[in-house]
């Protein structure tokens, strides 16, 4: 298995924890990190060359901006890829799973925001995670990869494009 990670917003201790995780389970973990753009293609590539099975998309703003030319580089090197937005996985990712991009502004940030406008301190203001998760899957992607997703899966989806 291999993770895409954002070297300028995934800490170290972060990765470790993923790398710790993943050894937990009997799955051997390859971290690419990029800082660029420029840089995620070869990444990819280097997943691949590597003979990962699958790629995990990290959250970040990097790679959530660039995340067309990680769907298509996946795709073109028939590696499934997750994704931790279900927005990526209805725009041709394979599979999305985490809270909705549009309920953390729309919903979070938008009530930190008023918080502040009403004069109250940063430091104040409670820290606030989402609390729903939703696992999109994208079935005609996983048509143009060949793969098969286990009807447990499809029952366990939020939401399956055909």
């Amino acid at each position: 298995m291999a993770a895409l990670a954002d070297s300028g917003t995934t800490a170290p201790r972060q990765l470790q924890a993923l790398q710790d995780a993943a050894s937990a389970r009997g799955v051997e973990l390859s971290i690419y990190a990029v800082a660029k753009p420029n840089e995620i293609a070869a990444a990819i590539d280097a997943a691949k060359k590597a003979d990962a099975a699958a790629l995990n998309v990290l959250a970040s703003p990097l790679l959530f901006a660039a995340r067309q030319v990680i769907m298509e580089r996946a795709t073109a090197l028939h590696r499934p890829a997750m994704y931790q937005w279900p927005e990526v996985a209805e725009q041709g990712g394979l599979l999305g799973y985490g809270p909705r991009l549009v309920l953390i502004y729309r919903e979070i940030l938008a009530r930190q925001m008023v918080s502040l406008l009403r004069g109250i301190k940063p430091g104040d203001i409670p820290v606030e995670q989402p609390t729903k998760f939703e696992l999109v899957i994208n079935l005609k992607t996983a048509k143009a990869l060949e793969l098969t997703i286990s009807p447990t899966l499809l029952a366990r989806a939020d939401e399956v494009i055909e």
